[in-house]
């Protein structure tokens, strides 16, 4: 009886049956609304940009992602970092879109890598993708490459290339050529998936899409899904700053001038312990970084000659050699074992800091040693080598007066009649011992 109440309800009831239809046609579409977590790396590629994006993976497969979407623009950077990144996207449990953008983006050296290692590669409109090899002052491409290093990372995007099936000869003239091409070249020649004006109609672009994943096939449902902004942390924000060459070596010797002045003025406590906390966090770059351990020996050693030119007199010499030693050693610091990576100092920041280096320790730290090697001027000390008067005739004791003050003396030079001058000589047991000036 009261089932057929019900019907009989539904059926006679024109709002409440619109109600149930509409209810039905929206559970559909709300089930199905899906969503996407975007990272942006805008910068070299470093440790800390590895993690950032291993992160965003790890989220995205939490969260039960269609994709992680990866907005890059990037020089280049270390190709250990980028080998890490590349593993995570290849063996990623979700769909991994890599977009160079925005507009003027560039993804290079390291980037190539990393794009061509998607699941969907694509561009936006006025960007481009190309290997970048690192210059020199005369802006000749680096000598020092190493065939076996680039080689292998020759290898290593044909590897990437194939997976993804993506153009192998291009892939791998980007690396021995450092080719360079706009977003419509890569389009045309298979190195890019597609090119999208924006987030939106990317994700609209590849919806529908069959992915191969570690896990099995993917079919992308983006179309109009909600994308959440996941942005880089705190420790990866300081770690990123510190994979910066330039902040490292700068760090480096803010750290040697710190401990250096903390020795030469014991009790000042600041410098050391802002010496000691600079050091550690150099020492903590570098070991993110490629350090050619001949540069770092070159710049202590440089240290050391401007601490003997302190000391010792070598009308120059010793200051000559330590910025000659710190210049070359500050150019060789930072050793890429690849053409490659992109991770140098700059040689506006080398030569300020050689310049600022001589001038701290043949200005500043060498009059504080010549002031320290100064003979006393207050106290008994220093009376000795002071001009006096006689009081009366020494011959040889009698009184004295120097620095206004009238002290005992004895004459070593003979008699000294009374207002003569008289020079300390020497003191003891608070008499002075005094010669006759004239």
């Amino acid at each position: 009886m009261k089932l057929k109440l019900k019907s009989s309800l539904f059926n006679f009831n024109p709002s409440l049956r619109l109600a149930v239809v509409t209810l039905l046609i929206l559970i559909p579409f709300e089930l199905s609304a899906q969503k996407g977590i975007s990272i942006t790396v805008d910068g070299t590629i470093n440790p800390s940009s590895a993690a950032y994006i291993h992160r965003g993976i790890e989220q995205a497969k939490i969260e039960k992602a269609e994709c992680l979407l990866i907005h890059l623009n990037t020089p280049g950077g270390l190709l250990a970092s980028t080998r890490k990144i590349v593993s995570d996207i290849l063996e990623s449990p979700v769909p991994v879109v890599v977009y160079v953008s925005p507009g003027g983006a560039h993804a290079g050296s390291a980037g190539v890598f990393i794009t061509l290692a998607a699941n969907v590669a694509a561009m936006a409109p006025g960007t481009n993708i190309g290997a970048a090899h690192p210059v020199d002052m005369q802006g000749q491409r680096d000598t020092i490459m190493n065939d076996k290093a680039t080689n292998d990372a020759a290898a290593f995007i044909r590897t990437i290339a194939e997976k993804r099936k993506r153009n192998l000869q291009w892939a791998e003239e980007a690396v021995r050529k450092s080719l360079a091409i706009t977003e419509n070249e890569a389009l045309s020649k298979n190195v890019i998936d597609l090119i999208a004006k924006n987030d939106q109609e990317l994700l609209n672009q590849i919806n529908g899409r069959s992915i191969e994943l570690t896990t099995g096939t993917k079919i992308l449902n983006t179309k109009n899904a909600e994308v959440k902004s996941v942005e880089m942390g705190a420790p990866e924000r300081i770690l990123s700053l510190l994979s910066d060459p330039n902040i490292a070596y700068l760090l480096f010797l803010l750290g040697l001038y710190g401990i250096l002045f903390e020795l030469y003025n014991p009790g000042a406590i600041l410098p050391g312990i802002v010496g000691v906390i600079a050091l550690l966090l150099a020492l903590y770059s570098m070991n993110t970084l490629p350090i050619n351990y001949v540069g770092l020996a070159l710049i202590i050693f440089a240290i050391i000659l401007f601490l003997l030119e302190i000391k010792v007199v070598s009308h120059g010499l010793l200051a000559i050699g330590g910025v000659v030693s710190l210049f070359f050693g500050s150019l060789m610091l930072i050793r890429s074992d690849s053409s490659l990576e992109y991770v140098s100092i700059s040689k506006t920041i080398i030569i300020s800091s050689v310049v600022t280096t001589a001038f701290f320790f043949l200005s500043i730290i060498g009059i504080g040693l010549r002031a320290q090697r100064l003979k006393p001027v207050t106290g008994v000390d220093g009376l000795v080598g002071e001009l006096g008067e006689a009081l009366e005739t020494l011959n040889p004791n009698g009184t004295v007066r120097v620095h206004g003050e009238v002290w005992n003396a004895e004459s070593i030079s003979g008699r000294i009649n009374q207002g003569e001058k008289i020079l300390v000589v020497e003191m003891k047991n608070l008499k002075l011992y005094i010669r006759s000036t004239t």
